[in-house]
């Protein structure tokens, strides 16, 4: 497999990555160990697991790890869509990263797809 830093989704991933940061910024203190640590670990697990997918020997190994940046992917989604109706974020910014998340989800489906029909 080649370098995850080659791949797009990955790149895509990681910038999603800096916005959930930035946005979790503003959250209140009290959510630091609860919604805002959440959201952050699980936007952290998608970019990660590329990375650690891409380590991997295997067809099915690379796909595994594919497969679970998906699901964190999924739960940022969910985090974010309970952040914008807690009014930690304001719709716009939620607007702009959930097309990130969904930007990245397609690619990401896409890759997983490739991967597993490639010989």
């Amino acid at each position: 497999m080649q370098s995850y830093q080659d791949l797009k989704v990955w790149h895509k991933a990681h910038a999603m990555v800096l916005d959930i940061y930035a946005a979790t910024q503003v959250f209140p203190k009290e959510e630091l160990y609860g919604l805002t640590s959440q959201i952050r670990r699980s936007a952290v697990s998608t970019p990660a697991n590329l990375a650690e997918g891409c380590g991997k020997n295997t067809k099915s190994d690379i796909a595994n790890f594919f497969q679970i940046a998906l699901g964190s992917l999924h739960e940022t989604e969910y985090y974010l869509l309970l952040a914008r109706d807690l009014s930690y974020i304001r719709e716009e910014r939620f607007v702009h990263l959930n097309e990130r998340t969904k930007e990245v989800k397609a690619m990401l489906i896409a890759l997983i797809k490739t991967v597993r029909t490639s010989s």
